[in-house]
């Protein structure tokens, strides 16, 4: 479904080459201020990535509409809803995936699923545009953290590239990039998030445990394929005299950090710290030989159009939103316990 959250919910609409996509947030109280300019920071590092080289050269404005929810600056307590105008789509260079779907993407199996009636003009509603209303709804998850008197410091959220096709350097990533823009194909890449000043007793176990929430968001991103948190898949290799988290004070907080800040699916007091892995962009102008559903054989496919080499540049504030999301949703959840 498009909708995420029990008390904080993000129903997210539109497609990429439809007029508008947009988010409405259910949840959100009364009396939060908010104007179209706490939006700006995070939506330019979502449009820019975090360097301009392999990012799509599709240029939209990206100014946030809010139409409900707001009344002189101030949430309503209404359900709030922001929508973006599409305005820079071409069209024309999707009308070929429904004869040849784009290996690796979602056109085949949306086509399948809907009877041939979705949107399939810029990936739809499996577009990664419709990360831009998920930055809206987490620039107001985190204020919502921020700024009802919560009894702990301010809650930090930041997330980075990390690795970018197995290079881990800034030298040896922008290499990679450069390469990829050159023959035309992608690459995929680690986006790290890292959370400060969560207290601890968030979680509700067992589904609803921190890293069951953030993983379920997390995957909603398009393109992620995998997530860890704290030593992650590192641990299978570990004896537990070296995974386990020593305290050293009387607030719970530890000597490492092993857990991602999180044990038996309930915030501990210390950083939460999780990686996501994010495969290459599907759409890549380098040719490729896949099939042709119309005349039933395979065909090469040379994929016209605007294109990012490297979506996980665009990634850290798609996954910081998704985490403040999650993290206002159980903060909400804790005050109804």
């Amino acid at each position: 479904m498009d909708t995420f959250g029990t008390f904080f919910r993000v129903t997210l609409f539109g497609e990429s080459h439809g007029p508008v996509v947009g988010a409405v947030i259910d949840g959100v109280p009364s009396g939060l201020s908010l104007d179209v300019g706490d939006f700006a920071e995070n939506i330019a590092r979502r449009r820019t990535g975090t360097g301009a080289a392999g990012i799509s050269s599709r240029q939209e404005d990206d100014v946030p509409e809010i139409v409900s929810g707001l009344y002189n600056g101030c949430t309503t307590g209404a359900p709030l809803t922001i929508f973006f105008r599409n305005k820079d789509a071409k069209s024309a260079d999707y009308s070929l995936f429904e004869q040849i779907p784009r290996p690796g993407h979602a056109d085949f199996t949306s086509l399948v699923k809907y009877n041939y009636f979705n949107d399939i003009r810029g990936g739809g509603h499996f577009s990664g545009r419709l990360t831009l209303p998920l930055v809206a709804a987490g620039t107001v998850a985190l204020k919502i953290i921020n700024g009802f008197g919560q009894a702990f410091e301010t809650c930090s959220i930041c997330a980075a590239v990390i690795e970018i096709g197995g290079q881990n350097t800034e030298e040896g990533m922008k290499r990679v990039l450069d390469e990829c823009v050159a023959a035309g194909d992608s690459v995929g890449g680690i986006v790290e998030c890292r959370v400060s000043g969560i207290p601890v007793g968030l979680g509700e176990p067992f589904f609803d445990s921190v890293e069951s929430l953030l993983s379920h968001a997390v995957f909603s991103i398009p393109g992620i394929r995998g997530v860890e948190f704290g030593d992650g898949f590192r641990a299978a290799s570990m004896k537990g005299s070296r995974h386990n988290d020593p305290f050293i004070d009387s607030k719970g907080h530890t000597g490492k950090n092993g857990a991602g800040g999180i044990n038996g699916g309930i915030t501990n007091g210390n950083e939460i710290c999780f990686r996501v892995a994010v495969k290459p962009a599907s759409s890549i102008s380098m040719k490729q030989t896949t099939f042709d559903f119309v005349n039933e054989r395979m065909a090469e496919l040379e994929i016209p159009g605007r294109h990012d080499a490297c979506i996980a540049l665009r990634v850290p504030p798609v996954l910081e939103a998704a985490t403040a999301i999650v993290l206002a949703d159980l903060m909400m959840a804790a005050r109804c316990r």
